[in-house]
């Protein structure tokens, strides 16, 4: 069970990085069709290029992805039964690939829309903190009581986190990389955009450390799990800061990317390590 729990997780971090390459690569019309690549035609040719075949390669994922869910879904059946929170978790991550799939869809239909395209992103996001969340479980792990200051701040850190990333798909949404060189942009002023994503991101760094010092005496393993999401959000940081110096290249905004996924996998594993005592 734990294997297969842990293989959606992976994979559903997976295909948000390799999202990220065709974005970067502008291949996000690489097919111009959904389900299929082209218009009668399923899988790309060479004929269609390097964009097609990266599209399509992304597209091929969720077959991946699908497999690990139904895996971990029919393991946890076994093992916890299908009453159990556990199996509901995982039944949620299966519905969410579908809708995904589907949503990738209406994506391709509407030619990158910015508003779907962060949409795509979302979704694939909550399914990351689902998958953690499953793990978390699987792990057989407890949260740790806490006092409600430092579990509000914990959960503070979550929602900021999440908000951070929303204006991060804003920013991405204004600027070059939004999945082809002829796709709409979102309007928003890639500047202006860019300081409220970095306002938000500070926010995320000032709770992180709040976090930390407030869990060092209230649970040594939460506080570990926020020290190990202080270390990524810094980390996070700096690529940000690196990729805006730079006149954003396509290579530090796909690390840029990778960080988002690791940085949501801790965010949640965190949010989970805790509860509330009552007062």
């Amino acid at each position: 069970m734990r294997v297969w729990l842990w293989a959606s997780l992976i994979c559903n971090m997976l295909i948000i990085v390799t999202g990220g390459v065709v974005r970067i690569t502008g291949s996000g019309l690489g097919c111009s069709e959904w389900p299929t690549c082209e218009e009668g035609q399923l899988v790309p040719h060479g004929e269609l290029g390097i964009h097609a075949a990266i599209e399509f390669g992304n597209r091929t994922l969720t077959g991946l992805l699908l497999i690990a869910a139904i895996g971990a879904l029919v393991s946890v059946a076994k093992v916890r039964g299908r009453n159990s929170r556990l199996w509901w978790i995982t039944f949620s991550v299966l519905l969410g690939i579908a809708a995904q799939a589907v949503l990738g869809g209406i994506t391709v239909w509407v030619k990158l829309h910015p508003a779907i395209v962060a949409a795509h992103l979302v979704l694939s996001i909550a399914l990351v903190v689902l998958c953690t969340w499953a793990v978390f479980i699987g792990e057989n792990q407890s949260p740790d009581p806490v006092a409600p200051l430092p579990y509000f701040v914990v959960l503070a850190t979550f929602l900021a986190s999440l908000v951070a990333i929303s204006t991060g798909t804003l920013t991405t949404g204004a600027g070059p990389h939004s999945g082809d060189a002829e796709s709409v942009r979102n309007g928003l002023n890639i500047v202006s955009i860019a300081r409220v994503h970095a306002l938000s991101a500070w926010v995320v760094a000032a709770l992180a450390v709040l976090t930390f010092v407030l869990l060092r005496k209230a649970s040594r393993s939460a506080a570990r799990v926020a020290l190990i999401f202080l270390g990524v959000v810094v980390a996070q940081g700096a690529i940000g800061y690196i990729q805006y110096a730079l006149g954003i290249p396509a290579s530090v905004v796909w690390l840029h990317m990778v960080g988002l996924t690791v940085l949501t996998a801790v965010a949640a594993w965190l949010l989970c390590s805790v509860r509330r005592t009552s007062i």
